[in-house]
Protein backbone atom coordinates (compact mmCIF):
# COMPACT_ATOMS: atom_id res chain seq x y z
CA UNK A 1 0.00 0.00 0.00
CA UNK A 2 2.98 2.44 0.77
CA UNK A 3 4.74 1.26 -2.56
CA UNK A 4 1.45 2.41 -4.82
CA UNK A 5 1.82 5.93 -3.26
CA UNK A 6 5.15 6.58 -3.66
CA UNK A 7 7.69 7.25 -6.34
CA UNK A 8 8.88 4.43 -8.02
CA UNK A 9 12.59 5.30 -7.26
CA UNK A 10 11.22 3.60 -3.71
CA UNK A 11 11.48 0.61 -2.71
CA UNK A 12 11.26 -1.53 0.46
CA UNK A 13 12.96 -4.24 2.52
CA UNK A 14 11.37 -6.82 5.14
CA UNK A 15 13.39 -7.91 7.12
CA UNK A 16 13.01 -11.26 9.24
CA UNK A 17 12.03 -15.14 8.60
CA UNK A 18 12.60 -15.50 5.01
CA UNK A 19 10.82 -18.46 4.57
CA UNK A 20 7.62 -16.95 6.53
CA UNK A 21 7.46 -13.60 5.06
CA UNK A 22 7.98 -15.20 1.34
CA UNK A 23 5.20 -17.55 2.12
CA UNK A 24 3.24 -14.83 3.33
CA UNK A 25 3.60 -12.18 0.04
CA UNK A 26 2.36 -15.19 -2.33
CA UNK A 27 -0.26 -16.30 -0.41
CA UNK A 28 -1.48 -12.23 -0.19
CA UNK A 29 -0.69 -11.21 -3.88
CA UNK A 30 -2.77 -14.20 -4.86
CA UNK A 31 -5.72 -13.36 -2.74
CA UNK A 32 -6.81 -10.43 -1.22
CA UNK A 33 -4.19 -7.57 -2.60
CA UNK A 34 -3.95 -9.36 -6.08
CA UNK A 35 -4.53 -6.07 -7.11
CA UNK A 36 -0.69 -5.12 -5.68
CA UNK A 37 0.67 -7.69 -7.33
CA UNK A 38 2.67 -5.66 -9.74
CA UNK A 39 4.57 -3.85 -6.73
CA UNK A 40 6.62 -7.28 -5.52
CA UNK A 41 9.65 -5.80 -7.81
CA UNK A 42 9.92 -3.61 -5.71
CA UNK A 43 9.98 -5.90 -2.46
CA UNK A 44 13.26 -7.15 -1.33
CA UNK A 45 13.71 -9.96 1.58
CA UNK A 46 16.50 -9.52 4.18
CA UNK A 47 17.00 -12.87 6.61
CA UNK A 48 17.18 -12.26 9.87
CA UNK A 49 16.31 -15.97 11.51
CA UNK A 50 16.01 -14.55 15.15
CA UNK A 51 13.25 -12.10 16.94
CA UNK A 52 13.12 -10.30 19.89
CA UNK A 53 10.17 -10.77 21.83
CA UNK A 54 8.02 -7.99 23.38
CA UNK A 55 8.90 -9.86 26.93
CA UNK A 56 12.49 -10.13 26.49
CA UNK A 57 14.31 -7.60 28.22
CA UNK A 58 16.07 -5.12 25.79
CA UNK A 59 19.87 -5.22 25.70
CA UNK A 60 20.13 -9.10 27.09
CA UNK A 61 18.03 -10.05 24.08
CA UNK A 62 20.37 -8.25 21.61
CA UNK A 63 23.32 -9.44 23.02
CA UNK A 64 21.68 -13.42 22.96
CA UNK A 65 20.58 -13.07 19.32
CA UNK A 66 22.71 -11.15 17.16
CA UNK A 67 20.83 -12.22 14.09
CA UNK A 68 17.92 -10.37 15.43
CA UNK A 69 15.53 -8.67 12.62
CA UNK A 70 16.30 -5.41 14.70
CA UNK A 71 19.75 -5.59 14.74
CA UNK A 72 20.43 -6.91 10.58
CA UNK A 73 17.72 -4.26 9.90
CA UNK A 74 19.39 -1.35 11.32
CA UNK A 75 22.67 -2.59 10.32
CA UNK A 76 21.12 -1.61 6.73
CA UNK A 77 21.30 2.12 7.19
CA UNK A 78 24.99 1.57 8.80
CA UNK A 79 26.58 -0.11 5.43
CA UNK A 80 24.44 2.27 3.55
CA UNK A 81 21.86 0.05 2.11
CA UNK A 82 18.37 1.52 3.74
CA UNK A 83 17.60 5.41 4.82
CA UNK A 84 15.03 4.32 7.09
CA UNK A 85 14.49 1.21 9.67
CA UNK A 86 10.37 0.92 10.81
CA UNK A 87 9.20 -1.44 13.42
CA UNK A 88 6.32 -2.18 15.17
CA UNK A 89 7.98 -4.38 17.58
CA UNK A 90 9.58 -4.29 20.96
CA UNK A 91 10.30 -0.16 22.00
CA UNK A 92 13.36 -0.66 24.20
CA UNK A 93 15.15 -3.49 21.83
CA UNK A 94 14.54 -0.83 18.79
CA UNK A 95 15.95 2.08 21.21
CA UNK A 96 18.76 0.18 22.66
CA UNK A 97 19.69 -1.20 18.78
CA UNK A 98 18.91 2.45 17.68
CA UNK A 99 21.55 4.43 19.69
CA UNK A 100 24.11 1.08 20.18
CA UNK A 101 24.13 1.17 15.94
CA UNK A 102 23.11 4.51 14.48
CA UNK A 103 24.94 6.47 17.24
CA UNK A 104 23.67 9.58 18.78
CA UNK A 105 23.75 13.12 17.09
CA UNK A 106 27.18 15.33 18.02
CA UNK A 107 26.55 16.56 21.31
CA UNK A 108 23.00 14.93 22.42
CA UNK A 109 22.57 13.41 25.44
CA UNK A 110 19.50 10.82 24.64
CA UNK A 111 17.08 10.73 22.06
CA UNK A 112 13.51 11.44 22.08
CA UNK A 113 10.41 9.51 21.03
CA UNK A 114 8.02 12.18 19.14
CA UNK A 115 4.59 11.45 19.14
CA UNK A 116 2.07 13.34 17.43
CA UNK A 117 -1.30 13.86 19.28
CA UNK A 118 -4.31 14.24 17.00
CA UNK A 119 -5.97 17.59 19.18
CA UNK A 120 -9.30 19.76 18.36
CA UNK A 121 -6.82 21.98 16.12
CA UNK A 122 -4.01 20.14 14.39
CA UNK A 123 -1.71 17.32 15.86
CA UNK A 124 0.72 17.99 18.19
CA UNK A 125 4.34 16.88 18.67
CA UNK A 126 5.00 16.09 22.29
CA UNK A 127 8.07 14.96 23.17
CA UNK A 128 9.69 12.74 25.08
CA UNK A 129 6.83 10.01 24.85
CA UNK A 130 9.18 7.10 26.58
CA UNK A 131 12.60 6.62 25.74
CA UNK A 132 13.81 8.89 29.06
CA UNK A 133 11.63 8.46 32.16
CA UNK A 134 14.24 11.30 34.38
CA UNK A 135 15.09 13.92 32.04
CA UNK A 136 17.45 17.13 32.83
CA UNK A 137 16.60 20.73 31.94
CA UNK A 138 19.38 20.62 29.64
CA UNK A 139 17.90 17.33 28.04
CA UNK A 140 14.53 19.01 28.02
CA UNK A 141 16.07 21.55 25.58
CA UNK A 142 17.80 19.35 23.40
CA UNK A 143 14.29 17.40 23.18
CA UNK A 144 12.63 21.17 22.46
CA UNK A 145 14.84 21.70 19.36
CA UNK A 146 14.80 18.16 18.04
CA UNK A 147 10.89 18.26 18.45
CA UNK A 148 11.04 21.85 16.57
CA UNK A 149 13.15 20.75 13.58
CA UNK A 150 10.36 17.51 13.12
CA UNK A 151 7.43 20.13 13.40
CA UNK A 152 9.28 22.13 10.64
CA UNK A 153 10.58 19.13 8.37
CA UNK A 154 7.64 16.57 8.46
CA UNK A 155 3.99 18.39 9.53
CA UNK A 156 5.93 21.76 7.23
CA UNK A 157 5.42 23.95 10.76
CA UNK A 158 7.12 27.46 9.94
CA UNK A 159 8.92 29.05 13.15
CA UNK A 160 6.96 26.27 15.19
CA UNK A 161 5.32 27.55 18.70
CA UNK A 162 6.97 25.51 21.42
CA UNK A 163 5.50 24.67 24.60
CA UNK A 164 6.48 23.08 28.22
CA UNK A 165 4.45 20.51 29.90
CA UNK A 166 4.06 21.83 33.79
CA UNK A 167 0.92 22.47 36.11
CA UNK A 168 0.61 26.04 35.91
CA UNK A 169 1.13 28.09 33.21
CA UNK A 170 3.17 30.13 35.43
CA UNK A 171 7.14 29.82 34.80
CA UNK A 172 7.17 29.27 38.70
CA UNK A 173 5.32 26.36 38.55
CA UNK A 174 6.30 22.74 38.40
CA UNK A 175 8.91 20.84 39.60
CA UNK A 176 12.83 21.49 39.59
CA UNK A 177 13.80 20.49 36.69
CA UNK A 178 10.24 22.32 34.97
CA UNK A 179 11.19 25.44 36.05
CA UNK A 180 14.90 25.18 35.27
CA UNK A 181 13.94 24.16 32.16
CA UNK A 182 11.39 26.88 31.70
CA UNK A 183 14.33 29.25 31.80
CA UNK A 184 16.47 27.96 29.27
CA UNK A 185 13.43 27.68 26.82
CA UNK A 186 12.85 30.93 27.67
CA UNK A 187 16.61 32.34 26.74
CA UNK A 188 16.55 30.07 23.91
CA UNK A 189 15.90 31.16 19.92
CA UNK A 190 13.41 29.41 19.34
CA UNK A 191 9.15 30.04 19.40
CA UNK A 192 8.76 29.19 23.10
CA UNK A 193 4.82 30.23 24.07
CA UNK A 194 5.51 29.14 27.91
CA UNK A 195 4.35 26.59 30.33
CA UNK A 196 1.52 24.22 28.74
CA UNK A 197 -0.91 22.66 30.83
CA UNK A 198 -2.54 19.40 30.42
CA UNK A 199 -5.37 20.64 29.17
CA UNK A 200 -4.33 22.27 26.70
CA UNK A 201 -2.68 18.89 24.71
CA UNK A 202 -6.72 18.21 23.57
CA UNK A 203 -7.27 22.06 22.72
CA UNK A 204 -4.46 21.82 20.07
CA UNK A 205 -3.19 25.59 21.70
CA UNK A 206 -3.61 28.25 24.61
CA UNK A 207 -4.53 31.60 24.89
CA UNK A 208 -1.60 32.89 23.25
CA UNK A 209 -2.49 30.90 20.27
CA UNK A 210 -1.90 27.53 18.58
CA UNK A 211 0.85 24.84 19.91
CA UNK A 212 3.44 22.77 17.57
CA UNK A 213 5.11 20.91 20.01
CA UNK A 214 5.13 20.28 23.72
CA UNK A 215 8.25 19.11 25.46
CA UNK A 216 8.19 16.63 28.62
CA UNK A 217 10.01 13.82 30.38
CA UNK A 218 9.01 10.47 29.26
CA UNK A 219 7.87 9.60 32.73
CA UNK A 220 4.95 11.90 31.92
CA UNK A 221 4.99 11.84 28.15
CA UNK A 222 4.14 8.22 28.20
CA UNK A 223 1.45 8.03 30.93
CA UNK A 224 -0.02 10.99 28.78
CA UNK A 225 0.03 9.01 25.88
CA UNK A 226 -1.21 6.10 27.09
CA UNK A 227 -4.38 8.12 28.51
CA UNK A 228 -4.66 9.48 25.21
CA UNK A 229 -4.75 6.19 23.41
CA UNK A 230 -7.86 4.70 25.70
CA UNK A 231 -10.15 7.93 25.79
CA UNK A 232 -10.48 7.89 22.00
CA UNK A 233 -12.22 4.35 22.55
CA UNK A 234 -14.23 5.34 25.41
CA UNK A 235 -15.89 8.11 23.67
CA UNK A 236 -16.61 6.46 20.96
CA UNK A 237 -18.46 3.76 23.06
CA UNK A 238 -19.71 6.36 24.89
CA UNK A 239 -21.68 7.96 21.76
CA UNK A 240 -22.26 4.80 20.04
CA UNK A 241 -24.43 3.75 23.41
CA UNK A 242 -26.30 6.93 23.79
CA UNK A 243 -27.03 8.10 20.16
CA UNK A 244 -26.55 4.47 18.35
CA UNK A 245 -25.01 6.27 15.72
CA UNK A 246 -23.60 4.17 12.78
CA UNK A 247 -19.99 2.89 13.19
CA UNK A 248 -19.10 3.85 10.23
CA UNK A 249 -20.41 7.44 10.46
CA UNK A 250 -18.47 7.76 13.80
CA UNK A 251 -15.29 6.77 12.15
CA UNK A 252 -15.46 9.02 9.96
CA UNK A 253 -16.29 12.16 11.91
CA UNK A 254 -13.54 10.94 14.41
CA UNK A 255 -11.25 10.45 11.80
CA UNK A 256 -8.94 13.27 13.14
CA UNK A 257 -8.19 10.85 16.37
CA UNK A 258 -7.17 7.63 14.25
CA UNK A 259 -3.44 7.31 15.61
CA UNK A 260 -2.89 5.46 12.46
CA UNK A 261 -3.37 8.75 10.37
CA UNK A 262 0.07 9.24 11.75
CA UNK A 263 1.38 5.64 11.65
CA UNK A 264 4.67 5.72 13.71
CA UNK A 265 6.92 7.54 16.14
CA UNK A 266 10.54 8.75 15.48
CA UNK A 267 12.96 8.44 17.86
CA UNK A 268 14.95 11.57 17.11
CA UNK A 269 18.73 12.57 17.93
CA UNK A 270 19.94 9.36 16.49
CA UNK A 271 21.74 9.33 13.15
CA UNK A 272 19.29 7.53 11.02
CA UNK A 273 16.15 7.52 10.79
CA UNK A 274 13.85 4.91 12.97
CA UNK A 275 10.38 4.74 13.16
CA UNK A 276 8.59 3.06 16.26
CA UNK A 277 5.27 1.62 15.29
CA UNK A 278 2.84 0.56 17.45
CA UNK A 279 2.01 -2.92 18.96
CA UNK A 280 -1.13 -3.12 17.42
CA UNK A 281 -0.67 -0.83 14.13
CA UNK A 282 -3.02 -1.89 11.07
CA UNK A 283 -2.15 -2.13 7.81
CA UNK A 284 -2.66 1.51 7.27
CA UNK A 285 -0.70 2.64 10.51
CA UNK A 286 2.40 0.95 8.99
CA UNK A 287 1.61 2.55 5.75
CA UNK A 288 1.93 5.85 6.83
CA UNK A 289 5.08 4.99 9.11
CA UNK A 290 6.83 4.18 6.11
CA UNK A 291 6.07 7.39 4.30
CA UNK A 292 7.12 9.24 7.77
CA UNK A 293 9.98 7.55 7.14
CA UNK A 294 10.20 8.54 3.61
CA UNK A 295 9.45 12.46 4.69
CA UNK A 296 12.40 12.67 7.14
CA UNK A 297 14.78 11.31 5.03
CA UNK A 298 13.65 13.17 1.81
CA UNK A 299 13.75 16.43 4.20
CA UNK A 300 17.25 16.57 5.28
CA UNK A 301 15.54 16.29 8.95
CA UNK A 302 18.70 14.95 10.57
CA UNK A 303 21.19 16.96 9.26
CA UNK A 304 19.23 20.22 10.14
CA UNK A 305 18.90 18.78 13.60
CA UNK A 306 22.67 18.54 13.94
CA UNK A 307 22.91 22.30 13.03
CA UNK A 308 20.39 23.46 15.57
CA UNK A 309 22.01 21.36 18.55
CA UNK A 310 25.65 22.15 17.58
CA UNK A 311 24.53 25.66 17.19
CA UNK A 312 22.36 25.45 20.96
CA UNK A 313 24.93 23.91 22.35
CA UNK A 314 27.89 26.41 21.49
CA UNK A 315 25.65 29.38 23.16
CA UNK A 316 24.93 27.10 26.37
CA UNK A 317 28.77 26.58 26.67
CA UNK A 318 29.42 30.36 25.92
CA UNK A 319 26.78 31.08 28.55
CA UNK A 320 28.35 28.99 31.17
CA UNK A 321 32.29 30.40 30.48
CA UNK A 322 30.94 33.69 30.63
Amino acid sequence: MALAELDRSHTIQLVGRHDLIESTLVSMLAGKYAGLAQQRSRLSIVDAPEAIDMSEKPMAALRAKPRNSMTIGLSLQVKGESDAFVSAGSTGAQMAASTLLLKLMPGLRRPAIATLFPTANRPVVVLDCGANVDCSARELLQFAWLGGVYAECILGRDNPAIGLLSIGEEPEKGNAVVKEANALFAAADFNFMGNVEGRDLPAGGTDQGALDVVVCDGFVGNVVLKFYEAVTPMIVGLIQKSCGIEPATLARSLGQLDYSEHGGAPLLGVRGVSIISHGKSSPRAIMNAIKVGVRAVDSGMNNLMTERLAASEQKHQTAEAS
